[in-house]
């Protein structure tokens, strides 16, 4: 596919991805009884995206082929087995901390309920991340590349489209005791921090995906997060001091998020070497 034909498809895609939950809010104001996550402007804002990335690679001239289906398990076992540990190990990190520190309360952790409800989750979020990765990984981020832009510009611009498609979610769909458990601020602030943290987790994300030429340790990585630290804090199987949330929280504090980055760039670093070995 020709770079006219790609930038008109990410265009496209892009419009749609960054308009259609704002359709899904004005479909719930006009519908009695549509409200939070069940309603059908949920639904919408979650199914359109993968819609639009099914009909521009069956009829807008993009090819099934770069959508990163194949598994690559063969040469790529070790990034397979980094995907899976990332977020136990930065979230451990802030754990650790919290208890030194004393800002994080253990006392309603509960090892067996919280194991086993996690490992239901992760099963769970391998099925939801599959559609989600396809579209953000396998179909937005390949496009940026085949564009042959920088990867700074990759990250800015699959970040950021990924991020905002979920101003909606945040402003409209999510209840607010959920967005309590996370951080103790309004919308609007939880809204920028949550799309700063996916900026940062989009390099990581963006990696594994160029090592391995495969979706499927994304969603594994995704999957992980999902059902980890969402639940872990969601839950409330622990408990953060609210003045000290933005530093450790597993979700968006501060030290996490910087622990994310520095692996998203050892990652890169770690494509150039295996690009570099390559020629």
């Amino acid at each position: 596919m020709n770079r006219a034909k790609t930038l008109r498809n990410l265009i496209i895609f892009g419009l749609i991805a960054l308009s259609i939950g704002w359709i899904g809010v004005a479909v719930d104001r006009n519908l009695p009884d549509q409200e939070g996550e069940e309603s059908l402007g949920m639904a919408i804002w979650l199914v359109t995206p993968l819609l639009v990335v099914a009909i521009l690679r069956s009829f807008g001239g993009d090819s099934w082929k770069d959508a990163g289906l194949k598994p690559n398990i063969k040469n790529n076992f070790k990034w397979y087995a980094v995907a899976l540990l990332i977020f136990p190990l930065v979230t451990s990190i802030a754990l650790i901390v919290g208890k030194l520190t004393g800002w994080t309360d253990f006392s309603g952790f509960e090892p067996k309920e919280y194991f086993t409800v996690l490992f239901g989750l992760f099963l769970v979020n391998i099925i939801k991340n599959i559609f989600e990765e396809s579209v953000w990984r396998g179909y937005l981020t390949v496009k940026l590349i085949h564009l042959r832009i920088g990867d700074l510009t990759i990250y800015l611009v699959a970040g950021l489209i990924w991020g905002l498609w979920h101003v909606p979610y945040y402003l409209y769909f999510l209840d607010e005791e959920t967005i309590r458990a996370v951080l103790p601020v309004d919308r609007y602030i939880f809204t920028v921090a949550a799309i700063l943290s996916m900026l940062v987790w989009t390099v990581m994300f963006t990696e594994v995906f160029r090592l391995t030429q495969s979706i499927w340790p994304v969603i594994l990585l995704h999957a992980m997060e999902d059902a980890l630290i969402n639940h872990l804090v969601i839950d409330g199987h622990i408990q953060t001091d609210l003045n000290k949330a933005i530093w450790i929280s597993p979700i968006c504090g501060i030290i996490p998020t910087a622990l994310y980055l520095l692996i998203g760039i050892w990652l890169r670093q770690q494509r150039m070497k295996q690009t570099t070995s390559q020629l």
